[in-house]
């Protein structure tokens, strides 16, 4: 599909990204569109992803980075397994990666930021209710529109041999929004949850700064 809802929204996410932020995590990377922007940006940028043959793609991808910033630093592994270090990012990102984990897997996230530090989740959800079928009537039609006028685009570009678009994994979203409010409520407390159109959820999570002279 040439119209990436991920990737939509990359503007949006970038908006939290706390002020002085230095480091970075971002779960379920990809083929790594994301942790280059990041690491364009001047942050040393962490990258996990449990697929071997996207991150072969990221690592390929890195030569044509021209924000004029760092690369990201891959990790093949699987984050839910992984021991992060406490207190250590300035901002955690998960693009539409949380739901092939145990939504309990924000926890560690949580402790993995420094003071002051902001996680970030663009995530899917279940479709269950009346609600959740307006929005997507809603987006359907401008989805229909957008990927159009990009598949158009991407006819005119001569794409370089060896470079078909790779497929990361799929799972389809176990959550409804209403539950994912109340997990998401236990386990990071003041955190603001919004729908988007594209039948995404934002997640926003600031972690309480540290008394000053701490």
């Amino acid at each position: 599909m040439p119209f990436d809802h991920n990737d939509h929204y990359h503007r949006l996410v970038l908006r939290h990204l706390p002020r002085d932020c230095r480091t970075a995590l971002d779960v379920g990377c990809g083929t790594g569109r994301f942790a280059r922007r990041l690491a364009g940006l001047g942050l040393d940028v962490h990258a996990v992803d449990p697929s071997a043959e996207v991150l072969a793609r990221a690592r390929a991808a890195d030569g044509e980075a021209a924000d004029g910033g760092g690369l990201p630093r891959y990790e093949h592994a699987d984050v839910t397994r992984l021991e992060l270090p406490d207190g250590h990012y300035g901002f955690i990102s998960c693009l539409a990666s949380l739901h092939h984990m145990p939504f309990g897997t924000v926890t560690a996230l949580r402790r993995a930021l420094a003071p002051g530090g902001v996680l970030v989740v663009l995530g899917c959800y279940q479709e269950t209710s009346p609600a959740d079928w307006v929005w997507g009537l809603a987006a359907a039609p401008v989805n229909a529109v957008i990927r159009l006028a990009v598949g158009a685009s991407e006819r005119l570009r001569t794409r370089p041999a060896g470079t078909a678009p790779v497929k990361p994994p799929v799972a389809p979203p176990g959550m409804p929004l209403p539950r994912i409010r109340r997990e998401a409520a236990a386990l990071l407390p003041g955190c603001r949850i919004r729908r988007l159109l594209f039948w995404r959820y934002l997640l926003v999570f600031r972690k309480e700064a540290s008394p000053t002279g701490v």
